[in-house]
This record gives C-alpha cells, structure tokens and sequence, in this order.
C-alpha cells in the first residue's frame, strides 16, 4: 500500500539539506524578524476562525481543475472572511517558498506555511518569508522534537499548529503546552478524508486549548457540525478553492 506521508518526508530531507546549501541557517537567522504572534491575535478577535487554503493540488488526486493562483485565491479569501491563510510550500502540493512571499506582499491577515517540518531550520526560514506560524505534523516528529520546534517558533514570534490524527498523535500534541492543536480528518497514508476522525478525537482534545478542524471539509452542513460540537475554527484547502462559487463559499464557512 502506498504511504505518501512517508514518500513527502523522505524527499523534504533531500529539499532541506539543499537549502541549507543555498542558504545557510546563518544567513537565514540574519534576515529574520520577530514576529508579533499575529495567529494568536487573530484568534482572540473572533469565536469561529476559517484558515483558507490557497491550494492547487493534493498529491493523491493531482492538479485542481479551477484556474485561481495562489495569490488570487489568497485576495479572495481575506476580502470574504477568512481569519488566516495556509500557503503550501511544498512541491507535493504544487507550492514553493516564493508563493508564501507574494502572498505577504499582498494581505493584511496572518500566513500559516504549510509544509511538512523535520527540520528547525525550517521554522527560521519560514519567518524570513513571513510567515506568523508553522504546522507541526506529530506523526513525523519525535516528542523531544515538537517541543523543541513549537519553542522555536514561539521565540521567533511566530505561532504554530500541532496537527494531529490519532489518539498516539494527540497525547503527543497534549504533552507540549501548544495552544493551537489541529485535528486532521486525512488518513496520512491514504490521503482520505472524513470529519469523523474530528467527532472521534475531540472528547480526547484539553478543550481549554484551541482546537481546529482540518481537511475533508466540503459542505455548510459539515461546518456548522463542527461549530455546533464546540470547535474553534477549521482548515479548508479543496473545500474552498474548488468550490463553484469561492467567495460565497468562503463567506459561508467563515460563518459571515
């Protein structure tokens, strides 16, 4: 059986080490600047939070068929509602470190990279591109290693997502005194998706903690489930950009 979460990694440690031969962590750290932990900020403003997805493609059904760029999707996602934006720059997903760029060029709101984190000179090198958070995936990292990303990001201003998928994950995430914890309804093996694995894990999540629905997520109907079981946001990449109307989709998420 197919494990793309395995593949993803084991080309992101080819990825990385050429990027530290491109730019050294100390070039890096020297174009760095704190960040204002603006995700944080953000999340106090409202009690339901939409992180739009300004995504292209997903590595199991390939190229989306809508024609939105990453920057077009990003300008229509801040001027409908959304709280944030999540920026691949994974080429899995068709994403690059010159998107999440552009992107800051172009709104107000806080960026989430979205990218699959091994290493600590990724967090470095994500706020030199701006972003004010990282997704930290548990399954792929070692306890000592999300506890040891999540306070780099925090000494750097920047918030972080700890995404979880199962109970294994969760204890994990809950073990860090993360604030944002990530429940990601994709089986990371298969790439397939349902809000169950949401409704499943949520009586295990610390309720005091913000708690967010990821991916699978493609209807109204299935966000005001989620709203109603007392989640704080969700994650939506497909469920917006591939929607027949993406404004008016991405108003109704962010329950404007």
């Amino acid at each position: 059986m197919r494990d793309y979460l395995a593949e993803i990694v084991e080309k992101k440690r080819d990825i990385v080490t050429e990027a530290k031969k491109q730019c050294p962590l100390e070039k890096v750290m020297e174009k760095v600047e704190m960040g204002t932990f603006a995700m944080s900020l953000k999340f106090e403003e409202r009690p339901w939070n939409l992180i739009a997805e300004c995504k292209l493609q997903s590595p199991s059904k390939g190229r989306f068929k809508h024609s939105y760029s990453v920057t077009q999707l990003a300008k229509i996602y801040e001027e409908n509602g959304a709280s944030m934006l999540s920026v691949h720059t994974d080429p899995h997903f068709l994403g690059k470190n010159a998107d999440l760029q552009e992107v800051r060029q172009l709104v107000d709101i806080p960026i989430l990279r979205k990218d699959f984190i091994i290493d600590e000179y990724q967090i470095y090198e994500a706020r030199m591109l701006g972003a004010d958070a990282v997704l930290l995936i548990a399954r792929i990292l070692t306890p000592e290693q999300l506890k040891k990303y999540l306070y780099t990001a925090w000494r750097l201003g920047m918030d972080a997502l700890i995404e979880v998928h199962d109970r294994e994950d969760m204890e994990k995430a809950l073990a860090t005194p993360a604030r944002f914890i990530g429940i990601n309804n994709r089986n990371l093996q298969l790439f397939k998706t349902t809000i169950d694995n949401t409704m499943e894990l949520l009586p295990y999540a610390d309720r005091k903690r913000t708690i967010i629905s990821e991916s699978g997520i493609h209807t109204l109907e299935e966000v005001h489930k989620l709203h109603q079981a007392g989640l704080d946001g969700i994650l939506v990449g497909e469920g917006l950009s591939t929607a027949t109307d993406v404004n008016k989709q991405t108003r109704e998420f962010a329950l404007m």
